[in-house]
């Protein structure tokens, strides 16, 4: 009885400890109808930006999961695209993006809200500290979708076409979707609304579509493809760092998945999280499983591809399903990815990363899953849509989720091929063979990441080479070579 007692008593303690610094300073009684309110309200900004931070580590994920899948000469090259896509994106979103996507408006797009600064009007409501919080968590999601862009894109598209594409992505195309499943837009009015409590199809379809325009234009990278059409593998670089790539994205989804309650009451993010968990580890076993029956190996690469598709397919439902379905919707997930890498491959798409199975075919898995596991309690704790086929909600709520997935895919494949294809006519999409082949650190960033895998030892002084005598501790076969710069 006192453990129950007591934890009843924290939520309200750790409120009086927040409330009560405040009589401190002041000479006027506390007056609880106003100060719990309010605290109420700096618990949930101070929890959107925790959750927006943990968004933001995933650019890290990205970063790390692109280089790692990809050969040493173009290992650099992710750093710089990363930093400036992230902050190309950043002013996108702020003049305009945020507007279309959250300053109302009708179906289709926001009309308030643009240059969002303290004061502004958005949505009808003068924009506050707690607006800010959430300008600044939904960037983070519109950044994610835009890092799913370029997985495809490794090691041949030009520098100069991610700039242009970027802008216009974080501008337009995004905030568009955005407006329709988290705005009040189009989708609010398909059926009784599309449930998508995180984005499987808003934020990872959108970016994997996007990503397939791109694909469809730059074609596969130089040696993929043999002269009879056969796939020749070409293997990342560093799986390890790949691996942690991974981890890193999987705690980001902690903050992606449970920041969209937008708050703390009822404890609901909690209860989000653990079930998105549960969905990343339903997706690690489901591709360990495909990849073994399939390739008769345990691929590392799929393996944790398999985890990122447990995660996006448990997005969408994660705030609509119970414990039970969630491993089980990020199992089938895993199992799509492992099939859908190794399907794209032999028709020639040549996605480098599995960006368009792990965001794409796991991302409308996920939005169609909450067809059929939607709960009818979270149903209506939510209060979009109905319950799922398997809690007796029937077929309407599978045919909305399937009306939303492909008019997602429809819009942002228009609007992402008519912008490419104006940038392939204009300043170009896809480097050179020659730059192919010299790799993009040095075509495209005149330093290599690796400096010491490629420059000639002879001028490699600052790494400890080029010197006649070897240092204390070197091997016979290092002395040798030193000996031989030496002489000549």
């Amino acid at each position: 009885m006192l453990r129950k007692v007591g934890r009843r008593a924290l939520p309200a303690g750790a409120l009086a400890l927040l409330i009560l610094p405040t009589t401190a300073f002041g000479q006027d009684a506390l007056d609880l109808e106003t100060a719990v309110p309010k605290a109420i309200d700096e618990l949930n900004v101070l929890w959107i930006l925790v959750a927006t931070a943990l968004v933001f580590f995933m650019q890290a994920g990205f970063a790390f999961l692109e280089i790692g899948l990809s050969r040493a000469k173009n290992a650099g090259m992710g750093i710089a695209k990363v930093l400036v896509n992230f902050s190309l994106a950043t002013l996108a979103w702020w003049a305009v993006g945020f507007g279309i996507a959250f300053g109302g408006g009708g179906w289709l797009a926001g009309n308030t809200g643009f240059l969002f600064s303290f004061g502004t009007d958005v949505a009808g409501e003068s924009a506050t500290g707690a607006t800010a919080a959430f300008f600044i968590f939904q960037f983070m999601f519109a950044a994610v979708s835009l890092a799913i862009v370029w997985g495809t894109t490794l090691e041949r598209m030009k520098f100069s076409a991610y700039i242009p594409f970027a802008i216009v992505f974080a501008a337009v195309i995004y905030p568009l979707i955005a407006h329709w499943g988290f705005g009040g837009g189009l989708f609010a009015e398909i059926g009784s609304g599309v449930q998508d409590f995180a984005g499987s199809s808003v934020v990872h379809l959108t970016g994997a579509t996007a990503a397939l325009a791109a694909l469809l234009l730059l074609g596969p990278r130089r040696g993929k493809y043999g002269a009879d059409g056969t796939p020749r593998a070409i293997p990342g670089h560093n799986m390890p760092l790949f691996g942690l790539g991974v981890l890193i994205l999987w705690l980001g989804w902690f903050g992606f998945n449970g920041g969209s309650t937008l708050g703390t009451t009822d404890n609901r993010f909690a209860e989000v999280v653990a079930v998105t968990n549960l969905g990343g580890a339903g997706g690690v076993i489901g591709a360990l499983i495909m990849t073994r029956v399939l390739q008769k190996t345990l691929d590392i690469g799929m393996i944790g591809n398999g985890a990122i598709a447990g995660l996006v397919a448990i997005t969408a439902p994660s705030g609509y399903v119970e414990f039970w379905a969630a491993p089980i919707i990020g199992a089938i997930g895993g199992v799509i990815v492992v099939a859908g890498i190794m399907l794209f491959e032999r028709v020639r798409l040549d996605d480098p990363v599995g960006a368009l199975s792990a965001h794409g075919l796991a991302g409308i898995w996920g939005t169609l899953a909450c067809g059929l596991f939607t709960s009818d309690r979270l149903a209506e704790a939510v209060g979009i849509g109905q319950p799922g086929l398997f809690y007796g909600g029937g077929l309407e709520q599978l045919g909305v989720q399937a009306a939303a997935v492909a008019i997602t895919f429809a819009a942002v494949f228009v609007m992402s091929m008519a912008t490419l294809l104006a940038i392939k006519a204009t300043i170009g999409l896809r480097v050179t063979p020659d730059e192919e082949e010299a790799g993009l650190d040095i075509s495209e960033h005149g330093m290599y990441g690796y400096p010491e895998q490629f420059i000639p030892t002879a001028e490699l002084d600052g790494y400890g080479y080029g010197y006649p005598v070897a240092p204390v501790g070197s091997s016979p076969a290092a002395q040798a070579r030193r000996e031989e710069v030496s002489a000549s």
